[in-house]
């Protein structure tokens, strides 16, 4: 039988209107007490199934009471007074002829006007207290500073422009807070110019999106101002002090297209992610060189030295040449761990496509060995199965050897936070997705302001790391006295 898709779709919009009437006329019942509230839900609930609409099921009425409760707490421990709450009568009176989302929350709609009244009413109060006097009253004591009617002023709002009566005084002395003097965007529409800008949007991009959102038209020159707003933030991030100690730091760098001089240069973006004693995950810094290179990354080793980093337990890194010495250069104590993921690629790069799932699966053993000495066994047999055929993969491994052992010293959980730089590589991908729209950056600190905006996006994705109790135990054992007795 042909299912009336229409039919259940207004069934549900049906429903989604009753539960959010028995919610909004719950709520005052579950601010006063038990009572009141056991009588709003039975009389709400009554109401609907006498009505010969489907009755509200236990589950959804305690999901109601839940979220009501839920709100009361909130007003509770912000101190908010629920006297203090706008009536029905009040939204009755601004909801007077509204009857379309585009009157409701469209540009002019009643959104639009209450911004424009309350902006008005709020800059009237600040002149009242700048000139002493109320509105259509004498200044006391003849004062020389009077009111001075008022000029009209374009806002960008959330809700599209907003037209102000701004109220004046006599010497141009007053000076507004809520709508400062020269202020054209209201609070809030930057924020949403940054978020998507954030995400790869071009300018022209988040020209028409704001036109077609909010009904406005904004210049790239006003877009430009107001990411380059972000650039004072990116250099107080990028010098902010870091903690002394970070159990785990992962290293990795990705290259950009930067136009300089009238050509396209690729430039190398480093990145430090560190891992703190709490667990979270937390981006450290980011710098901009010409070619990736050891010698660059022992310069920003030494800048996370000057911000406050004492130590580092482990620092994961990939295979480049020379890394571990440029580590170790200046955190002598540092543990290298070379990413496991990143030998594997370069071992399976000289095998056969044919043959590449068999010699991954004979590779295994040996970073899923128990000890060191368990892994140099598995290599051993690896070599005599292949050695013969691909000896460039037993020498890889050997020459990095040193590096590669360290984690195995740790328990599973650990291992898996260890072994790969996946961690930071997978930030990596986050900020690609934004970066691939770009083509190339015309300058440096396009590139620089971009990547922050998007670190600030990517962080509550991965700002946690699992298990973090086990490794930081593992790590307490394994370090001694370099993990401090304060430490969560």
């Amino acid at each position: 039988m042909p299912i009336n898709t229409s039919s259940n779709t207004l069934d549900s919009r049906t429903a989604g209107l009753e539960l959010d009437a028995f919610e909004l006329e719950l709520t005052p019942a579950v601010d006063s007490d038990e009572r009141s509230e056991e009588l709003a839900i039975a009389g709400v609930a009554g109401r609907l199934d006498g009505a010969g609409r489907r009755p509200l099921s236990a589950e959804v009425v305690d999901g109601v009471v839940g979220r009501a409760r839920g709100r009361r707490r909130v007003r509770e421990a912000v101190g908010i007074d629920r006297s203090l709450r706008i009536s029905d009568q009040v939204l009755d009176e601004l909801l007077a002829g509204a009857s379309t989302e585009e009157q409701l929350a469209g540009p002019g709609g009643v959104l639009a006007q209450l911004t424009k009244r309350l902006l008005e009413r709020a800059m009237e109060v600040e002149l009242t207290d700048h000139v002493g006097y109320a509105p259509h009253h004498e200044p006391p004591g003849g004062g020389q500073n009077q009111r001075n009617g008022t000029s009209p002023k374009t806002v960008l709002t959330e809700h599209g422009k907003v037209v102000i009566d701004a109220p004046r005084d006599r010497d141009s002395s007053f000076a507004p807070q809520i709508v400062k003097k020269r202020q054209r965007r209201f609070m809030g529409f930057d924020e949403k110019i940054l978020a998507l800008y954030s995400r790869g949007l071009s300018v022209r991009d988040i020209r028409a999106h704001l036109a077609e959102m909010y009904g406005v038209e904004v210049s790239p020159d006003l877009i430009s101002r107001v990411t380059d707003a972000v650039m004072d933030d990116v250099r107080d991030w990028c010098k902010r002090p870091l903690e002394d100690i970070y159990p785990i730091v992962f290293l990795d760098c990705m290259v950009l297209k930067i136009r300089d001089g009238g050509t396209v240069q690729r430039k190398a973006l480093y990145l430090a992610l560190g891992v703190t004693l709490d667990g979270d995950r937390d981006v450290l810094g980011m710098w901009f060189q010409d070619t990736e290179g050891a010698k660059f990354w022992m310069q920003v080793l030494a800048d996370l030295k000057q911000r406050g980093v004492r130590d580092i337990l482990i620092c994961c890194v990939d295979g480049l040449t020379g890394f571990p010495e440029a580590i170790e250069a200046i955190y002598p104590k540092t543990t290298v761990q070379t990413c496991i993921v990143h030998l594997i690629r370069a071992s399976l790069k000289y095998v056969p496509r044919r043959e590449r799932e068999q010699v991954a699966r004979d590779l295994k053993p040996i970073y899923t060995a128990i000890n060191a000495d368990q892994a140099q066994a598995e290599l051993e047999t690896f070599d005599e199965k292949w050695g013969k055929r691909f000896p460039v993969i037993t020498q890889g491994w050997l020459n990095a050897w040193e590096h590669v052992i360290p984690f195995l010293a740790f328990p599973p959980e650990v291992r898996r936070v260890i072994y790969t730089t996946n961690a930071i590589e997978a930030l990596n991908r986050q900020l690609r997705k934004a970066i691939k729209t770009k083509g190339s950056f015309p300058t440096e600190d396009a590139a620089r302001k971009l990547v922050y905006l998007c670190l600030q996006n990517a962080v509550p994705q991965w700002t946690k790391t699992r298990n973090w109790t086990v490794a930081l135990l593992a790590f307490k054992i394994h370090f001694g006295d370099r993990v401090p007795d304060t430490a969560n």
